[in-house]
């Protein structure tokens, strides 16, 4: 792993690192490097400690980061369930 500061190895795949400090001053650039595949990874570092990772982001990725809906398709009701009916229960809230 690269620290950017000290060098950056622009191989194809490769991974840096830096501060974050370090990184809001270049984070646009950097981004573009992940983006078109000039660094495979940028690791953020917070006292020497890895915090985060910007990553490109791959097709898979984007469809399976959906938030709502991500679960679509993947239950099915029995017909004769009614999920609006009460369940019977007394919840804290009625009494």
């Amino acid at each position: 792993m690269d620290h950017i500061g000290e060098s950056m190895n622009t191989t194809a795949k490769s991974e840096a690192a830096i501060g974050v400090t370090a990184f809001k001053a270049q984070c646009l650039g950097l981004i573009d490097d992940v983006a078109q595949g000039k660094t495979g990874r940028v690791v953020l570092l917070r006292h020497n400690r890895p915090i985060a990772a910007v990553v490109p982001l791959t097709e898979d990725a984007e469809e399976r980061s959906e938030l709502w809906g991500a679960m679509r398709g993947t239950v099915t009701v029995a017909p004769e369930i009614d999920l609006t009916e009460p369940m019977g229960e007394a919840w804290d809230a009625e009494r």
